[in-house]
């Protein structure tokens, strides 16, 4: 991979833990933020070395999300011409997409929140599997207080996780959600008291679903997120069809093996993909 600036990546003992390194711009997204994401997300698809990823951040807030100039080429040109108007729904897409292929990555996403977790910052944290924040943390769909609708995935996320009245109050009002309430509705897994104490409990589950069998952890998360999306019937179907193709029986051999050995069992990495999500 190439030098990033604004993240640091580290795997060790199979857990990646991405950090959002930018702290004296709030973290917000720019434009070098998102193609460095995405190559992030394309190595850690395509290797399969790493078995759960945390993300984690520095400074005072999380993130404060979208930064101006993601959208300062855009909004500049005519938005009366086609041309203008397909432009501004290309940069949305593609946004959209990447956020989409932290949902879709083979390994499970677990997010690590301190402070501000702000406008595309909780499009960013809803698109992962698990949510854990600090006492101080709070949510915020901002993009309601400067005058626009949310647009790369909070409000088709966030329904998902927590009940339609909440998303509806945060989206239309635009208030701070604290991390107590963010706890209390089921956005936020745990709120532990300190940034070090939130990052330690995202890296400790880390390090127990990378004790399990990869497969048996990147099955799950498809057919969890599938069922989210589709009717318990198709569900059903789908995890048999998948079971019939995927099933592992080395896996299952190896755990047993290694109760009765008393030792850890050893599982083979995901097989490398050379394409993309």
């Amino acid at each position: 991979m190439n030098t990033l600036t604004c993240f640091s990546l580290s795997i060790t003992d199979h857990v990646a833990h991405l950090v959002l390194n930018k702290p004296e711009a709030m973290n917000t997204m720019h434009p070098t933020f998102w193609r460095e994401l995405d190559t992030v997300l394309a190595h850690l698809h395509q290797t399969g070395t790493a078995r759960a990823l945390v993300i984690s951040s520095t400074g005072k807030h999380f993130s404060a999300g979208m930064a101006l100039e993601t959208f300062g080429g855009a909004i500049t040109m005519d938005d009366q011409s086609p041309e203008g108007r397909a432009a501004i729904f290309d940069l949305l897409t593609d946004m959209q997409a990447t956020f989409t292929r932290l949902e879709n990555l083979r390994i499970p996403v677990i997010m690590a929140i301190h402070g501000g977790c702000i406008g595309g910052a909780v499009d960013m944290v809803t698109a992962g599997c698990i949510r854990y924040a600090t006492q101080d943390a709070f949510f915020c769909i901002q993009e309601i207080n400067i005058g626009m609708v949310a647009d790369v995935g909070t409000l088709q996320r966030l329904p998902k996780l927590v009940p339609l009245g909440v998303v509806k109050e945060l989206a239309y009002t635009g208030r701070r959600m604290p991390a107590a309430r963010a706890r209390e509705v089921g956005l936020v897994n745990e709120v532990f008291e300190s940034p070090a104490a939130c990052l330690e409990g995202a890296m400790a589950c880390a390090r127990e679903i990378a004790g399990k069998a990869p497969l048996a952890v990147a099955g799950s998360k498809v057919m969890i997120n599938y069922a989210r999306d589709h009717t318990v019937a198709d569900g059903l179907d789908y995890i048999a069809t998948w079971q019939t193709g995927m099933f592992q029986p080395t896996d299952m051999l190896e755990t047993f093996a290694a109760k009765a050995e008393k030792r850890l069992p050893e599982f083979q990495d995901l097989p490398p993909r050379p394409f993309g999500l």
